[in-house]
């Protein structure tokens, strides 16, 4: 096993022991207070344990778990950003009703940075509605699977609306955008505000190089879906972050060398009846390797 893999296993260790002694305490004032000691270096200033990066949640890894019990399963793990999926804000909702989930995640120290994976194809009037959506809850990135008869009118879109669209890659199965390669050769000539929204699960099952094309799409790259996956009897599983395949480490120095501002979300599909322990492993293994580039 490489040196680096031992460095940030041993960091994960560490960081799951003192999860658990916080987990009690998780879901009070306390346990903030406590969190935010922990941030401090020994000369008093503050140390930021996520190097820049805003480490979050995909709200889908807890898409079968209810809003608060997720907002506060979010808390536990001691990150402060979320990807709001529609199974936590309803698409169909109301102007009120999406201020008030907004405000629930807010309340908790949670920021919500962008909402999807959401359907858009259609003409303008079926497609202005993710952006009322959005507009609403103060979000200001759409993650989204668009048809390319829709790009015309969704660039009109984020022209008015000031949003910005993340176009998510899902891999092999996806016709239009596969590989995050696809989207940006598409988004080439249209608004700056028309994007990517990486995911580098996705990406390897293509084939390609998550770091690369991180690396690649940098200038418009707007939002990260991190995940790991095993490949086994010729298939590829979701796993725990740390335990699969992927090349964590390269993928968190590429974000952090290319100076990425969006959102990076943990979405994790393995376990969705009980997703906090495989979430908490996987950000104290997220944490625990950016512990170990510090300097670099």
């Amino acid at each position: 096993m490489p040196t680096d893999s031992l460095f940030t296993r041993r960091g994960f260790v560490g960081l799951t022991a003192s999860a658990a002694a916080l987990a009690p305490l998780a879901a009070s004032a306390g346990a903030r207070a406590l969190l935010t000691r922990e941030q401090q270096a020994a000369d008093g200033s503050t140390v930021d344990p996520w190097l820049g990066l805003k480490i979050g949640i995909a709200s889908y890894t807890f898409s079968r778990i209810p809003l608060d019990v997720t907002i506060q399963g979010i808390r536990r793990v001691g990150v402060h950003y979320v990807s709001i999926k529609e199974s936590h804000l309803p698409l169909r909702s109301t102007a009120e009703q999406r201020k008030a989930v907004v405000e629930k995640f807010r309340k908790a120290g949670i920021t919500p940075l962008s909402c999807g994976v959401i359907s858009l194809k259609g003409s303008e009037s079926d497609l202005r509605p993710a952006f009322e959506y959005a507009r609403d809850a103060g979000i200001p990135t759409i993650v989204g699977a668009p048809s390319r008869e829709a790009l015309p009118a969704l660039e009109t879109l984020v022209k008015e609306f000031g949003i910005k669209l993340a176009i998510h890659n899902h891999g092999p199965e996806d016709k239009v955008w596969p590989s995050p390669l696809d989207v940006w050769e598409a988004v080439q000539k249209l608004d700056e505000r028309i994007g990517l929204c990486i995911d580098v699960g996705h990406t390897a099952r293509c084939g390609v190089d998550p770091v690369k094309a991180i690396r690649t799409c940098a200038a418009r790259l707007y939002d990260v879906h991190l995940k790991d996956l095993s490949h086994r009897e010729g298939k590829w599983r979701t796993v725990e972050v740390g335990r699969g395949e992927l090349d964590i480490r390269g993928i968190l120095q590429a974000l952090r060398d290319v100076h990425f501002s969006g959102h990076a979300g943990l979405e994790y599909e393995k376990d969705m009846q009980d997703p906090l322990p495989g979430v908490a492993e996987s950000i104290g293994y997220i944490r625990g390797t950016l512990a170990s580039m510090k300097g670099r």
